[in-house]
């Protein structure tokens, strides 16, 4: 164990780049210890760098949450190295194109599932079972607003994010009694590098990955007896242009 078990300990997926970097450097300023989880090492290492933590305060972890070992995997490092978890933020998310339904491809509809709601499921499941065993702890879980949108072309996205939504308030009920709060961020469009350029889109209407960042935050910082289950965000300005 790299610290004290009395320091706190975040995970974060998908903290690479965008929401899931907001939220890292957030919690870093908290002064949050961090196991950050992505794809690509060099991301990693970039939002490591910008935290100003150590890299025994900044556990490093590379995996692909397509994979069914990835969630096990994941908790295992950062009990190994920290000792216990006292947040877990699950952000990572992954959707192609707008694709009609019938021409998504079997293996893009079994990655969306898996990324967007079975990883995130197994993760918490797991980073329960070591809250209950600590005293307890908070989950945040980043859904989108596409799940209410039903957007053409994401229905799968889309499922799997409204997924998401229930699955959160449901373990929510199921958890509450061990001291361990959930919550589920619903953000309208953000802008990150995940949204492509789009002619029809004003980018500085949209909300800002520090906006999300922000709602985990108060979460976080809620009192022990009130739990934010669902948060909602949206850009106060339609970006959409009009035509």
């Amino acid at each position: 164990m790299a610290e004290s078990k009395h320091d706190r300990i975040a995970i974060i997926t998908g903290a690479g780049r965008g929401i899931g970097r907001a939220i890292a450097l957030a919690l870093a300023r908290e002064g949050f210890s961090l196991c950050i989880a992505a794809r690509s090492r060099a991301e990693l290492e970039e939002t490591r760098a910008l935290t100003g933590l150590a890299p025994e305060r900044s556990l490093i972890v590379l995996l692909d949450l397509a994979h069914r070992e990835a969630p096990d995997a994941l908790v295992s490092a950062a009990l190994e190295h920290y000792g216990r978890v006292d947040v877990l933020v699950n952000n990572a998310g992954w959707a192609p194109a707008r694709t009609a339904l019938e021409k998504l491809s079997d293996d893009d509809l079994e990655r969306i599932i898996a990324v967007n709601l079975r990883a995130p499921i197994a993760i918490a499941r797991r980073a329960a079972i070591a809250m209950t065993d600590q005293g307890g702890g908070t989950i945040v879980n980043i859904a989108s607003a596409a799940a209410r949108g039903t957007p053409a072309g994401e229905a799968v996205y889309a499922a799997a994010k409204a997924g998401m939504i229930a699955f959160t308030h449901a373990a929510f009920a199921e958890l509450r009694s061990r001291d361990i709060k959930l919550s589920v961020i619903v953000p309208g469009l953000v802008d990150t590098a995940l949204i492509p350029a789009n002619k029809r889109l004003d980018r500085t209407a949209m909300l800002a990955p520090g906006d999300v960042a922000e709602a985990v935050m108060q979460v976080i910082r809620a009192p022990a007896r009130a739990c934010p289950v669902e948060i909602t965000l949206e850009p106060q300005r339609d970006p959409m242009r009009a035509k």
